[in-house]
């Protein structure tokens, strides 16, 4: 996307941007607080925005950080958010807080990934999950679980956890306009599942979430899952960390995590 930004005029991206959100120029002028007329200029090319204003624009078009970078520099900006790797020395309060609540989590799964579902970090309990599985496919959370070499053969609902993460995905690629996510979403797309995939989650009977039914070693087991992200972040690598983690559905789940945690230990 930045790489692109350079190219194009930052007026034809914010306008992209306005299109993708589906909002109009007088809805975007009202929320920003300026003209109709300085917007379309904006767009059209015949103002340049200042900086205040591609960064005003760009939080009420709700664009990632990564992405108003994308459009300072296309104006002619230094980039205003920083990304740090996980390993640095300031990123010593953030790797402790996900490391904290991975380990609190644990006997249940949880794991940390960042903005193309790369494994940035995993507790214990996602042993079960990856076991036996190669190497090259785990650091992936979404080809670990959909290739038919990794997870996919012992999801017993693959269509319906298979239908889920596509559509996370797919609304990923729309919040973000990442072409290299994009082609992700074609790549697992392409991947065999020997049962109906639904478009649109509907609820069965008694139904509150999509659940992921695993067999382990011969026991059918059942999760759910919830979803975390940093509140505030203003550096790039923590907007994009997001921290998922699975909870035991019914007892026997629960019942068999801790056994097999009291055994592993």
């Amino acid at each position: 996307m930045q790489a692109a930004a350079r190219q194009r005029p930052v007026g034809e991206l914010l306008r992209e941007w306005r299109d993708r959100r589906r909002i109009s120029q007088l809805d975007l002028a009202i929320s920003a607080d300026i003209s109709t007329r300085h917007l379309s200029f904006v767009e059209t090319g015949r103002s340049k925005p200042s900086r205040d204003m591609v960064l005003r624009l760009g939080e009420h078009l709700d664009v990632p950080l990564r992405e108003r970078n994308g459009l300072l520099l296309a104006a002619g900006y230094a980039p205003a958010y920083t990304e740090s790797g996980l390993p640095d020395p300031e990123m010593s309060a953030v790797r402790e807080a996900v490391r904290q609540l991975l380990v609190s989590h644990e006997p249940y799964p949880a794991a940390v990934v960042d903005r193309n579902w790369d494994l940035v970090d995993a507790n214990a309990g996602t042993g079960l999950f990856v076991a036996g599985i190669a190497p090259e496919l785990t650091t992936n959370v979404l080809r670990a679980t959909l290739h038919p070499d990794g997870m996919a053969p012992h999801i017993r609902n693959l269509g319906e956890w298979r239908g889920h993460l596509l559509g996370r995905l797919r609304r990923q690629v729309s919040q973000t306009a990442d072409a290299g996510l994009a082609d992700l979403l074609d790549e697992l797309r392409g991947y065999p599942c020997d049962q109906p995939v639904p478009e649109v989650e509907v609820p069965g009977p008694g139904d509150i979430f999509v659940p992921l039914r695993f067999r382990h070693e011969g026991t059918d087991l059942t999760f759910f899952s919830t979803v975390a992200t940093f509140g505030t972040p203003l550096d790039i690598t923590v907007a994009e960390l997001v921290i998922e983690s699975f909870f035991p559905a019914d007892p026997r789940t629960a019942a068999y995590l801790r056994e097999r945690a009291t055994l592993v230990g």
